[in-house]
């Protein structure tokens, strides 16, 4: 609902670097809040406190804590890092080895704080720009699989559009759900599987 999306809408963009230093003390103190306290009770109030800010200065950026962690859910998207296509390893014999490249990104860009991605993940409301940019680096990383897929030798699917569509959601999801409860099965145990997985599906073997 568009009322609902203006609720989670930053009040205030940046247009100095005072500002823009400001907004972002903003985000890194509620991460550290969320990650210490909980979402439910991690207050404007206690990221205030922890970002050295007024109560007021921080409803100048932002109008409550849905919309701080929807941007904090954005800022961990557009931050990630992924290996060019370009820069894997495309010679005949070696699609294990580019997928695990890809497994390998997924779970690097993953590992940095598991409990504030499980609340990011559970907690974080849908306002048109997460979606947005969840979109826009969605396309932008299945069509670089998708140039992967065409360009290597090795690989056997009927669709390449459909199986990097297909990577992409596996790859991802269940690398979210891991890397959110890291405990559960060790990261190399993951890591090997997921990667045995895709590498068959690719080659055919099914």
């Amino acid at each position: 609902m568009p009322s609902a999306d203006r609720r989670l809408q930053p009040r205030r963009e940046p247009r100095q670097v005072r500002a823009e230093l400001t907004r972002d003390r903003i985000l890194t103190a509620a991460a550290h809040v969320f990650t210490e306290h909980g979402y439910a009770a991690g207050t404007t109030n206690r990221i205030a406190e922890r970002a050295r800010i007024s109560i007021g200065s921080l409803y100048q950026y932002f109008p409550n804590k849905d919309a701080i962690l929807a941007q904090l859910l954005i800022r961990h998207i557009d931050r990630g890092t992924w290996t060019s296509a370009t820069d894997l390893d495309l010679a005949p014999g070696t699609l294990r080895a580019t997928v695990r490249a890809l497994v390998r990104d997924a779970i690097d860009n993953h590992s940095e704080d598991p409990q504030l991605l499980r609340i990011m993940i559970e907690e974080a409301p849908l306002s048109q720009e997460l979606l947005d940019t969840i979109d826009r680096h969605g396309r932008t990383r299945t069509a670089q699989i998708r140039d992967l897929l065409t360009r290597h030798p090795d690989v056997r699917v009927g669709d390449v559009a459909v199986a990097a569509d297909l990577i992409l959601f596996t790859v991802e999801i269940n690398t979210h759900k891991l890397m959110a409860d890291p405990g559960r099965v060790p990261v190399p145990t993951f890591e090997s599987e997921l990667v045995d997985m895709v590498t068959r599906y690719l080659l055919g073997d099914r």
